[in-house]
């Protein structure tokens, strides 16, 4: 039995998505809210073409036996923010068990599918779970998350560079306030490397991906063009958002249970962005937040890196 908890619901979702789109935006949550994209989503993690899937999934693999060895034997909550299907946390998880760690399993995502996902696999490895159907990135919602006193230690996951797609300067902040003095967060991000950053993003399967969500509301390859950007973010040195937009080349109807929601030829709607960084400046983004590093690890390819932190410095 899947059980899980709404604090978002399907009826908001589809009254933020029309909001969203008159205001030309389409925010993250919303590659993962249609079945086509949650469908696009695991074929891009399923092949290895998405490399941050497989460097985030191989850091787990690669280091999860030390990182076990940074939580003291007895209970704990994996609170795993973004979780999407959870396969990263599983991993995890599974290595804590024979470090006498008693795991209860809490995966939070905005796509119901995802987590039910992420639930299934959960009870099937014989883990007591129950998901959150929630927006992380809202105060309530974070509020919502908070820990009980009587609940025991928490080790948060924010994996696959999930930070980067929201602005990790204000989330850093909002998630120290979940951590308690015994909790801990595992967090990880992509290390900026120029046009070989672009050229991960800006392929054939991750396209499809993109392309999912204006799909599944009849906006096609006939209708305008996807345009992806790297800039810079002038608050810190060193912080890049990577940003894309569909551009209209002509007019065009999204529809969506009777709205019908229109773009004129020339304009844009901004879609997603997802922050890389300078591997410095992702770690003073950590401290900046008043989280203090207990362990770090790269990629084999140095192009991504995970860091287990705690509230205070360290």
């Amino acid at each position: 039995m899947i059980v899980t908890h709404t604090l978002l619901t399907e009826t908001a979702l589809a009254d933020e998505f029309v909001a969203a789109f008159r205001a030309r935006r389409l925010p993250e949550k919303f590659f993962y809210w249609f079945p086509l994209s949650v469908r696009a989503w695991l074929a891009l993690c399923s092949d290895g073409a998405y490399r941050n899937y497989v460097r985030s999934r191989s850091l787990i693999a690669r280091s999860a036996a030390d990182l076990a060895g940074y939580i003291p034997p007895g209970p704990l909550e994996v609170l795993s923010l973004g979780s999407g299907q959870g396969d990263k946390d599983l991993l995890l998880i599974e290595a804590l068990r024979p470090h006498g760690i008693r795991v209860s399993y809490t995966p939070v995502d905005t796509s119901q599918a995802l987590l039910e996902l992420a639930c299934q696999g959960a009870v099937a490895a014989g883990l007591p779970a129950q998901g959150v159907k929630a927006d992380f990135t809202r105060t309530d919602h974070l509020t919502a998350l908070a820990p009980n006193p009587e609940t025991p230690p928490r080790l948060i996951l924010l994996l696959g560079n999930t930070l980067g797609a929201f602005d990790p300067l204000v989330e850093t902040r909002a998630l120290r306030k979940l951590l308690r003095g015994d909790d801990l967060l595992l967090v990880d991000g992509e290390i900026y490397a120029a046009q070989a950053t672009v050229a991960g993003y800006d392929n054939p399967l991750n396209r499809r991906f993109a392309w999912a969500p204006l799909h599944a509301v009849g906006i096609t390859e006939a209708d305008g063009e996807l345009v992806f950007e790297d800039r810079e973010d002038a608050r810190v040195p060193g912080l890049h958002p990577l940003t894309k937009h569909f551009r209209a080349t002509r007019d065009v109807a999204a529809r969506l249970g009777g709205e019908s929601l229109t773009l004129g030829a020339g304009e844009r709607l901004e879609m997603n962005h997802s922050y890389k960084y300078d591997a410095d400046t992702f770690l003073r983004i950590l401290r900046d937040a008043g989280l203090g590093q207990r362990w770090r690890g790269t990629s084999e390819d140095g192009r991504f890196q995970m860091v287990l932190v705690g509230a205070g410095a360290q």
